[in-house]
């Protein structure tokens, strides 16, 4: 009786546990729908308001095209045009520094400061527009950092700083190379400012210095390993004549062992140490180019810009955008007043 009674109130709370977890998975499933169907109903909502209104936000649209054509003709046509370049000897806070002194300059309209600047005409100096400056983004540029800091960094440092957070510490200077962009109203001024651009970092006194004891240094460890190379090779050469003059020895029936086989392994060492030179070599040989300038022109100015588009740049697509976006938030305010008058009648 008592098992039985037992075996009742075990099948009772299994299942009410059942309905528990019935209930918990309709309710979640319901939760889901309802999310969807709210999505939907939005959407839904959007779609009605443009049916209702497409014809005053085209009229709207269609105004600001008008408006942005006028202003699109009254206006010069812009040209662009991009320089890539790659800052030496940690440079590139000054380049961004002169990049926004120039572009101050354009603020300004200072035509004179320009002028003196770039050496330009009146008119050549009065056609710039805008200068700006941007890191080309390249994760390898990332990772290359990281490893050159664990190279540099004591076992200590490195293990206390992860590379999750060295990436939080990785600003926009630390890019190797950068984009300058200028724009301006004559298409052919672009070739008169990339060497200035350059030359106003490259004749700075100090990375001047660093540049040459830096090249300096590069032609020593270039000239030491040169020497090296040539002393294996003599090394080398000694070791031949005595395996020929063992050689010669076995020949005429001597059985005498001047250690041969020792002299062989010497040479395939000395073989070895001297491939490692040239690769060191080469390496160096690509860094001595590498640092050779304080700023590397990977691409020059066009010397004829681009003319500008896109719908930020342009005034066409640009005005049509607002008209039509005033509009819609013009409607929108309507659509709340006469919700927010109708809410008041009901109370």
């Amino acid at each position: 009786m008592s098992t039985a009674k037992n075996n009742n109130e075990e099948e009772v709370d299994l299942g009410s546990l059942f309905v528990i977890i019935g209930k918990g998975f309709k309710n979640f499933f319901n939760f889901i729908g309802s999310i969807f169907k709210g999505i939907f109903e939005f959407i839904i909502q959007i779609l009605l308001f443009v049916k209702k209104h497409i014809v005053k936000i085209g009229v709207a649209t269609v105004l600001g095209v008008i408006i942005g054509f006028f202003i699109e003709s009254s206006n010069e046509k812009k040209y662009t045009s991009d320089l890539l370049v790659e800052p030496n000897f940690k440079s590139t806070s000054q380049l961004y520094n002169n990049i926004k002194y120039y572009n101050d300059l354009v603020k300004q309209k200072d035509t004179v400061g320009l002028e003196k600047t770039f050496f330009l005409n009146t008119e050549y100096a009065a056609s710039l527009k805008e200068f700006t400056i941007e890191p080309v983004i390249n994760e390898n540029d990332i990772i290359n950092s990281y490893n050159d800091f664990i190279e540099e960094a004591d076992t200590a440092t490195v293990s206390s700083y992860s590379f999750e957070e060295f990436i939080k510490t990785f600003e926009e200077l630390d890019y190797k190379v950068h984009k300058i962009n200028v724009i301006s109203e004559k298409n052919d001024v672009f070739s008169k400012l990339d060497e200035i651009i350059i030359k106003s970092v490259s004749n700075n006194k100090y990375f001047r210095k660093v540049k040459e004891i830096t090249n300096e240094n590069l032609n020593i460890r270039d000239s030491v390993y040169r020497q090296n190379l040539s002393q294996i090779d003599s090394l080398r050469k000694v070791y031949m004549k005595v395996l020929i003059e063992e050689a010669r020895k076995e020949s005429t029936g001597t059985s005498i062992d001047l250690g041969g086989n020792k002299l062989t392994t010497k040479e395939l060492e000395l073989f070895e140490t001297n491939r490692k030179i040239i690769y060191d070599l080469n390496l160096l040989s690509e860094e001595k180019s590498k640092n050779y300038d304080v700023i590397n022109v990977i691409s020059n100015f066009q010397p004829v810009g681009s003319e500008v588009n896109g719908i930020t740049k342009n005034y066409i697509s640009l005005f049509g955008l607002i008209g039509a976006a005033l509009m819609i938030g013009f409607l929108l305010l309507l659509e709340l007043n006469k919700f927010l008058n109708n809410y008041s009648n009901k109370k």
